[in-house]
């Protein structure tokens, strides 16, 4: 769970640390809805880079940033829809887009949910103590963007073979970089390096994994589930329309908008993509892939598996070859062609390869359960191109230059071929087989306990509970708020 026991000692350093620094927290409120960001803090942020490093940028923990590099305020939920012409499917997908978070991807707020509470509470100590963010991509990079702004120090741990955008940028924002050996499936060894830190260095860290904080689940709970509702309502959407959201599973704290989105659309399908060369939910598999950001090869704590309906499995190789067709221009114009607008070929870097994969999902669940024109699919696109064009080049200079008949092959294969194999609709059993898998990492190898496994599939209550924190967390992060004086 979330600990929201208060240490009064610590949170009276965390209080005059924010107000040297002139820090304000923002509310979940806030972040769900910025109308409700005090005037204050939108005078600072029209003077204020979406990217700098400022505290003012705490505010901009939101789905609902202006798409403008500099002095933007607050509009609409930023999604595209991804075109007929795409997707080759009836149904219309739409997607939320997160490169307009500081940092340039979702995962911040994630790092926000779960750095806020600790921070309120006293429960890290922002003075004397660094805060290490396991991950296998953007987390970190979200983690230790905020530790900055809250005036804390950072320690960020990814593998090895992340995307060099990744470690250039971290080195330049994180007070230590921990590579750890393989790719983004080898988790087990980023929890290694954790236990490792926490027996070298004790009470100097406090570790906040995102496979097992609840913080992650909850701030999408709330945050990116709200963002899908409102997107939904612009568009003109019936709540009978709606029939999937698919996301990859990483830590597991983006599906956790679909506990949220289950309560508003009642024929939703909740559903778990992955990698096909990692099909750890599919059949228990293993191996690496090249879908960053996803790690595998074990169920994350906060995973609501009770809650999901399918998974899917998305070829890698697929991935990268359309991330090559959505960002080469030889690609671009091979689109041009096919009858894709000029405005859409646009957007198109705003994939990600895990974006990418979230949108082969959504084509997978639409073919699977022959959803119709009326039928609506959702998703998120985690982060952009930006993150990856190192890939591109290496990929340039591996497998030649990307031609035209490299282009209609993938537009072929990859987006208009994509079938209903590796896919699984679950049974309570399929679920239930889902969450033992569980037990071989978090009871037996990370310390989690037989009966909160078991709380976890049998309590009724057990993930209620946690979302009704929210309010809670919003008290205490306006009394810390309103102690440290600012506003």
């Amino acid at each position: 769970m979330i600990d929201l026991t208060v240490n009064k000692e610590t949170r009276k350093k965390n209080i005059e640390r924010c107000r040297q620094k002139g820090i304000i927290l923002p509310t979940t409120k806030q972040m769900m809805n910025p109308d409700l960001v005090p005037e204050k803090v939108k005078e600072k942020l029209k003077d204020t880079g979406l990217w700098d490093v400022d505290p003012a940028n705490l505010f901009r923990i939101t789905w609902r940033n202006e798409p403008t590099e500099k002095g933007g305020l607050f509009g609409e939920v930023n999604y595209m829809e991804i075109p007929k012409e795409l997707t080759g499917i009836k149904a219309r997908v739409f997607a939320l887009v997160g490169k307009y978070f500081p940092t340039g991807a979702h995962k911040v707020g994630a790092t926000y949910g779960c750095l806020a509470p600790a921070l309120v509470t006293g429960n890290f100590d922002s003075t004397r103590q660094k805060a290490v963010w396991p991950s296998t991509g953007n987390y970190c990079r979200g983690g230790a963007y905020n530790s900055v702004l809250l005036g804390c120090e950072s320690i960020a741990i990814l593998p090895e073979e992340m995307s060099n955008e990744r470690f250039n940028w971290l080195k330049k924002i994180a007070g230590e970089v921990i590579a750890t050996p393989g790719c983004e499936s080898n988790v087990k060894e980023i929890f290694d390096k954790c236990n490792e830190l926490d027996a070298e260095r004790g009470e100097e860290i406090v570790i906040f994994n995102q496979f097992d904080q609840f913080g992650n689940y909850l701030w999408h709970y709330n945050v990116t589930g709200k963002a899908f509702e409102d997107m939904l309502e612009k568009e003109g959407i019936g709540k009978d329309q709606v029939k999937g959201f698919t996301s990859t599973t990483g830590s597991a704290g983006t599906i956790g908008a679909g506990d949220y989105l289950k309560k508003v659309y009642p024929n939703i399908k909740v559903v778990a993509g992955e990698a096909l060369q990692c099909p750890s939910l599919l059949n228990n598999g293993y191996g690496g892939h090249r879908i960053e950001g996803i790690g595998d090869k074990h169920v994350p704590w906060i995973h609501n598996v009770r809650n999901t309906d399918m998974v899917v499995a998305i070829d890698d190789d697929d991935c990268m070859e359309t991330l090559r067709l959505f960002n080469d221009k030889e690609g671009q114009a091979y689109l041009a062609k096919k009858g894709i607008s000029d405005e859409v070929i646009k957007k198109l870097p705003l994939l990600g390869i895990s974006g990418i994969a979230n949108v082969l999902s959504a084509i997978k669940v639409a073919k699977y359960y022959e959803l119709d024109e009326d039928d609506v699919v959702i998703t998120v696109l985690t982060d952009s191109e930006e993150m990856y064009t190192s890939r591109l080049d290496e990929m340039n200079i591996s497998e030649g230059p990307f031609t035209t008949e490299n282009a209609a092959a993938t537009y072929a294969k990859s987006l208009m071929g994509q079938t209903t194999d590796n896919t699984l609709e679950l049974s309570y059993q399929e679920r239930k087989r889902i969450h033992h898998l569980k037990y071989y990492t978090w009871v037996e190898q990370q310390g989690k306990t037989f009966e909160e496994i078991n709380a976890q599939w049998y309590d009724k209550k057990y993930w209620t509970n946690i979302q009704d924190l929210t309010d809670k967390i919003d008290t205490l992060i306006e009394e810390f708020n309103a102690e440290v004086g600012i506003l």
